[in-house]
């Protein structure tokens, strides 16, 4: 990354850091969330027998609050603060980032209250009714007028490859958000799509996959190529293979959602082209993984004692394995086993507190003594927060995987005549159960980490101001 010494800009760091403030905010909310999913599936009870607090209720809830609530400000607060410093200039506009931040946390808390209250579209990651999708249409352009605005205004000519990653999502979100929720209002909170059938599944798992893609994906990966080289204080290992990673992954992902509708109506040759884009996906994808990694070399030695470095090594290797194992789960005769079971929720979470969220940990450790310009208050605390996230998310998966397996075997299994030996659903139910408290125990440990870095946030930023800025702070000009 190349980044010329000049006048100190007056750069937007407030905005960065109301969004560090909400990422954090609204991380410990979805994650509690799921924590409790997680026990009304171990013990039924905890649903409690009311309608807005059913596991049919909050599941939506999580899903939106931990991709567009947690990761969603942390790709905001995370753009922003690198677009400036790579560009060399102020955000274009402050009145569109004060209005893309508190629109964003209005939409929020909009989807906060209508979730549990039972008003849904019925569409995976895409549950919000059609007046919070029209605010979501008006935020998302703000944002993407100022971010364009940005790079209009660009002190420097090159566009570094980070900025390229932001701006695959920033286009092609808004695309994939318009597309999939095309309706037909029938009420304030009632619409029909304007797709039927099996059109209306296509389109929907075109813009699912797809939202994983450029909204969990290739901006996560623009945090790494910005975040990681300057955490490690060494240049990306190879900026040519970083523009090969983009363009690889940007052309083969948008073609792969139709993994998601195997063995249904869905025509044979549609459904093969996305199990075949699929598994091209692992060449760009460890391609970024081990530009990344590779990015350490020399600075190994700072990973024993850095947290931050511990969160982007680990961060790191889950991409690897979330991009691995989700093409193998695209070839039909692995999904035959894999759908419909747990093992998709293990590979779910994978990636998103794996790669996504231990990813952005990094960031944030990084970030909030630069942006409040005081030393972190726990460095100890954080490398706390690194074991019981990593142990937490790999007892959260091992206990997903094997309860998905043992799902998959049991439903498939026969006996002596060809009869199904378990014919009854509950008997998967009672044998899975001992898994679903171990994944309970792994989520509550991430829950607790979670905690432990708002706290130490907190303590940071409301710690006596020291005239010694710490090295690396918002004022450095790069």
């Amino acid at each position: 990354m190349t980044e010329t010494p000049t006048a100190t800009p007056d750069y937007d760091d407030q905005t960065v850091r109301n969004f560090v403030v909400a990422t954090i905010t609204w991380g410990m909310v979805g994650m509690l969330v799921g924590a409790i999913l997680a026990l009304q599936l171990a013990w039924w009870p905890a649903n409690l027998g009311l309608p807005w607090t059913s596991f049919g209720r909050l599941r939506p809830l999580h899903t939106n609050a931990v991709i567009f609530a947690f990761t969603g400000n942390a790709l905001f607060a995370g753009i922003y603060y690198s677009l400036q410093r790579l560009l060399k200039t102020r955000l274009w506009s402050d009145k569109l980032s004060t209005v893309h931040f508190w629109g964003w946390q209005a939409i929020i808390v909009s989807a906060a209250v209508t979730l549990p209250l039972g008003y849904t579209e019925g569409k995976e990651y895409a549950e919000l009714i059609w007046p919070i999708d029209l605010a979501i249409a008006v935020v998302w352009l703000a944002f993407a007028a100022n971010f364009f605005g940005t790079v209009a205004i660009r002190k420097v000519k090159h566009l570094y490859v980070a900025i390229w990653f932001y701006m695959s999502m920033v286009i092609t979100i808004t695309v994939l958000h318009v597309v999939n929720n095309l309706a037909m209002p029938a009420s304030l909170t009632r619409s029909y799509p304007v797709f039927a059938g099996l059109t209306d599944a296509l389109v929907q798992w075109w813009y699912g996959h797809n939202a994983v893609g450029f909204l969990l994906t290739t901006p996560i990966l623009g945090l790494m190529y910005y975040f990681l080289p300057r955490a490690a204080e060494r240049p990306v290992y190879s900026y040519r293979l970083s523009i090969v990673h983009f363009w690889g992954l940007v052309f083969l992902y948008i073609w792969a959602g139709p993994h998601h509708l195997l063995y249904s109506a869905l025509p044979d040759w549609a459904q093969t082209l996305g199990m075949v884009f699929s598994i091209m996906l692992i060449a760009p994808s460890w391609g970024g993984m081990l530009n990344g990694l590779l990015t350490l070399r020399g600075a190994w030695d700072k990973v024993r004692v850095d947290p931050v470095l511990k969160f982007f090594v680990v961060g790191i290797t889950f991409y690897g394995m979330s991009t691995f194992e989700g093409p193998m789960m695209s070839i039909r005769s692995v999904n035959a086993l894999s759908h419909y079971t747990d093992w998709t929720i293990a590979h779910v979470h994978e990636g998103a507190l794996g790669w996504v969220g231990m990813t952005i940990f990094g960031m944030l450790y990084w970030m909030v003594p630069r942006l409040w310009n005081r030393p972190l208050h726990s460095v100890p605390m954080a490398t706390t927060h690194f074991w019981l996230a990593t142990v937490g998310i790999v007892l959260y998966i091992v206990a997903m995987w094997t309860a998905g397996v043992t799902q998959g075997l049991m439903w498939r299994a026969t006996d002596a005549e060809g009869l199904l030996r378990y014919p009854n659903f509950i008997d998967t139910v009672v044998a899975l159960n001992p898994f679903y408290w171990i994944r309970l125990i792994g989520g509550l440990m991430y829950l607790t980490g979670m905690i432990m870095l708002a706290w130490n946030v907190f303590k940071t930023a409301t710690a006596p101001l020291n005239n010694q800025a710490p090295a690396g702070t918002a004022k450095e000009v790069a």
